[in-house]
């Protein structure tokens, strides 16, 4: 087994600690918060970073041990760019089956006259 020197150590063990920490939130989202369009938020921004982190640190850590993770690499990609996309296919299927939401979620749109500049 390959040691890292020390800043790579602490770099990667950084970057795991802080995707996980991410990654858990995210996760704690998902389960705790109350409808649909908030759920679907914990998931995309903070589990994404999570999951980036990991990825992060792992292509470090395989950098210096070894020789650049190129696959790695397409898996962060791929993910910082399917992740966005699914989560705004999600939402707009959300609005249109018009899920049930909680009182701070609504659409504000649907009283124009509230929130308009004509005063």
């Amino acid at each position: 087994m390959t040691e890292l020197h020390g800043w790579a150590d602490w770099l990667v063990s950084s970057l795991i600690i802080i995707g996980s920490l991410f990654a858990l939130i995210g996760s704690v989202g998902l389960a705790r918060l109350p409808d649909f369009m908030a759920r679907l938020h914990a998931p995309t921004k903070s589990t994404t970073l999570g999951v980036g982190g990991v990825i992060l640190g792992s292509i470090i850590y395989f950098s210096v041990t070894t020789t650049f993770s190129w696959h790695e690499l397409l898996i962060t990609i791929f993910l910082f760019l399917t992740a966005p996309i699914s989560a705004h296919l999600l939402a707009k299927a959300g609005l249109h089956l018009e899920l049930k939401r909680v009182e701070n979620t609504r659409d504000l749109r649907a009283q124009p006259n509230q929130y308009s500049d004509e005063d």
